[in-house]
């Protein structure tokens, strides 16, 4: 289609600047790569932290890049934005149109630029490189494609499939959607190449591994409902040691914690002065700011004795005792007071400790944790129960990620049906991933969203606002303006 060829050819003046770029009016010609890149292995490298860069991509509003994932909790009935941060609080209060900004349009544009960029990656890396390095390097292009292309299955469902290199598309080609299953069967076919080709290591460079690709399927077979391979993927994940829970959980969310942090799979990194958050420091409009607020529903969710409680959020009467970071007369946690909305609460998460009084000049660098390897273990946990129902080696998964050291919480009680496991692999996946993007996208997978969040009352102090949801959200509405610059060719999903 004539916006997404539009956007490819965009994609590739990104690669050639070394960086994801907003836009650039660019002159689309197929002479451009072979006249000017594509020479040497240098360029290989150039292309290959291009299409990383496309992690740092706006997410459509101020003080939010696309993979902020804690602002994905706003869309769901764990946390309230209140700045409007990724389009949560519109979306929960006006809804989804094909007009809806931030994520809903961001992740649609900004993917499929990505995806236009591997494409063309793949199709001329073998000019300049050969060998290991290369099958390296095509591994790597491979699982950005399927990443990108797992999160337009997840959003939207039925996106088209353009695999081509753009410089062979004419720019006025047409193409039509195919199915979410079809997106789906070749996120997996891209997958399978970047395990076949990815180092068998930890994850440390920012750059996939092995482990990062199998994690990744893990996820799209959990989402098809493919729980036996989901199960058997995720054990061989875990059998494989190249992975671990760390002993301090909320050292995987700050710097410099997070560089040995061998529970990480997969992030954004971040590193001063070069690689910033993007407009300011995280640390001024989630925690000064109080852009994320946790809320009451969540806070019943844990268990009395779960010390993720105090960990994930602050609480009235917290002082620096409790790591709350203000001083003066904000030193004492008070609901009322510096943007702190009574009836929720603010996040401790993704602070680093020993800072005080953070605002917009305060400098931090946070990588934000894209997969983690209790993710692993839960999605092991679920897709096993799913499979063959609560055996030992659930308990075992559950328990481990319940009993990290710091953590300590209890194991499960012995003899649980698998609708009893059920409920508690889904509780323990909230109140372990709070703040971490990926309550949103489990109830939609579990087909429990809108029972959930439609007439949620993210206030108990304000119980006439509540929340919008409806079925038809399981498909996100493509952009408006993708559907007037390609009709009649792209048809609207659904109900918009």
């Amino acid at each position: 289609m004539k916006s997404i060829i539009k956007k490819i050819y965009i994609s590739i003046g990104c690669i050639l600047a070394f960086g994801a770029c907003k836009d650039l009016n660019v002159t689309p010609t197929d002479k451009l790569p072979a006249s000017i890149f594509w020479k040497s292995a240098a360029d290989a490298d150039f292309a290959l932290t291009g299409l990383y860069n496309f992690l740092y991509m706006p997410g459509g509003n101020w003080a939010c890049s696309q993979y902020y994932v804690f602002a994905w909790d706003t869309y769901s009935d764990d946390a309230y934005g209140q700045h409007d941060y990724g389009g949560g609080r519109s979306a929960g209060s006006s809804g989804l149109t094909p007009n809806t900004g931030a994520y809903v349009r961001s992740y649609y544009e900004n993917n499929y630029k990505a995806i236009a960029a591997a494409n063309h990656f793949l199709a001329n890396v073998d000019k300049v490189l050969s060998g290991d390095k290369l099958k390296r390097y095509k591994a790597e292009a491979y699982f950005l494609r399927a990443f990108n292309y797992f999160w337009l299955a997840q959003l939207y469902g039925n996106v088209p499939i353009v695999k081509a290199d753009p410089f062979t598309i004419d720019y006025n080609t047409v193409m039509a959607k195919s199915t979410r299953d079809e997106v789906l069967a070749f996120v997996q076919e891209d997958l399978d190449l970047a395990i076949a080709g990815l180092p068998d290591e930890g994850y440390s460079t920012g750059h996939a591994v092995k482990g990062t690709a199998q994690g990744y399927k893990v996820r799209a077979l959990l989402f098809g409902k493919k729980y036996a391979e989901a199960a058997a993927l995720a054990k061989e994940i875990i059998d494989g040691n190249k992975f671990s829970l760390n002993d301090d959980y909320l050292a995987n969310f700050y710097k410099p914690a997070q560089n040995s942090s061998k529970e990480i799979m997969f992030s954004v990194k971040y590193l001063l002065p070069n690689i910033a958050h993007q407009d300011v420091p995280l640390v001024a409009p989630m925690h000064r700011w109080k852009g994320y607020l946790g809320t009451q529903d969540l806070i019943n969710e844990y268990e009395a004795s779960d010390p993720r409680k105090t960990m994930t959020w602050f609480f009235p009467g917290d002082t620096k005792a409790q790591g709350w970071p203000f001083t003066g007369e904000l030193a004492v946690a008070t609901p009322g007071m510096d943007g702190w909305i009574e009836g929720f609460y603010p996040p401790r998460k993704w602070f680093p400790p020993g800072l005080e009084d953070p605002t917009t000049g305060t400098l931090v660098d946070n990588d934000f944790v894209l997969l983690r390897f209790a993710d692993v273990k839960l999605m092991y946990a679920e897709a096993q129960n799913e499979a063959v129902g609560a055996d030992a080696s659930v308990y075992k998964q559950i328990n481990e990620v319940r009993a990290r050291t710091g953590v300590g919480m209890p194991g499960l009680p012995a003899n649980l049906t698998q609708a009893q496991m059920r409920d508690r692999v889904r509780h323990e996946r909230r109140v372990e991933f709070a703040l971490e993007g990926i309550r949103y996208f489990d109830l939609r997978r579990w087909g429990i969203a809108t029972a959930k969040l439609n007439g949620f009352v993210a206030n108990p102090l304000a119980p006439n606002i509540k929340l919008k949801y409806e079925d038809k959200y399981q498909f996100w509405p493509i952009p408006q303006t993708e559907i007037d610059r390609n009709t009649p060719a792209l048809k609207q999903n659904p109900d918009y």
